[in-house]
């Protein structure tokens, strides 16, 4: 089995940047719309093709697995934007009192993650532009780096003093630990990247 890096996974789908995810989608028999169903992972099955992964075969040399996100970017005011906050990773009460920021699962998913920004152009809509490629590429003492892990040690200190219950969306700058589930009663919690860090790591990507 051919092994593709991490590294030559961004190389390779940085070759389609500006070209449209369902005619790609179609060209590579991944049904998008087509049934009159939505296959609400046809973004990532296309993305996977194109970086040149079989689906769910994403392992780097090293043993570690990296993670190709689609994340949805629209206009507004002239100015492009991220849709929404991107899901990293469900919180585990017991690990996160457990474990600092670097030895977190946080951490472990948001440096392995292969974010691509695709064109958010209406639900259903007949096009879906891959916009930019970018990952979080930065050491452990950069700025951003230290502000992320800031927002980590302010909820991690959080849940030991006050409880799981007491974490909130509103909690953290870059990051937040929010409800992650169906209805309003869930119960569950995952970290969640802000809009905000999602434009970061977009506008900072060359």
């Amino acid at each position: 089995m051919k092994i593709i890096t991490r590294a030559t996974a961004i190389k390779n789908l940085k070759k389609y940047i500006g070209q449209d995810l369902r005619e790609l989608a179609k060209k590579h028999g991944i049904t998008t719309f087509e049934t009159g169903k939505q296959n609400k992972g046809w973004k990532g099955l296309v993305l996977e093709r194109l970086a040149g992964l079989e689906t769910n075969v994403s392992k780097a040399p090293n043993g570690l697995t990296y993670e190709l996100k689609s994340v949805a970017f629209r206009y507004v005011k002239d100015e492009l934007v991220p849709k929404e906050t991107m899901a990293i990773t469900m919180i585990n009460p017991a690990e996160l009192k457990a474990h600092s920021f670097f030895e977190s699962h946080c951490w472990a998913k948001l440096k392995t993650i292969v974010f691509c920004a695709v064109k958010w152009n209406g639900k259903n809509s007949e096009a879906a532009e891959l916009l930019k490629v970018a990952s979080l590429d930065f050491a452990e003492d950069d700025e951003l780096i230290k502000e992320i892990k800031a927002d980590y040690d302010f909820i991690r200190n959080k849940l030991i003093a006050k409880g799981f219950g007491a974490l909130t969306g509103a909690d953290g700058k870059w990051i937040q630990a929010r409800t992650k589930g169906p209805g309003h009663g869930s119960i569950s919690r995952a970290f969640y990247a802000r809009t905000a860090l999602v434009k970061k790591i977009f506008e900072i990507a060359s």
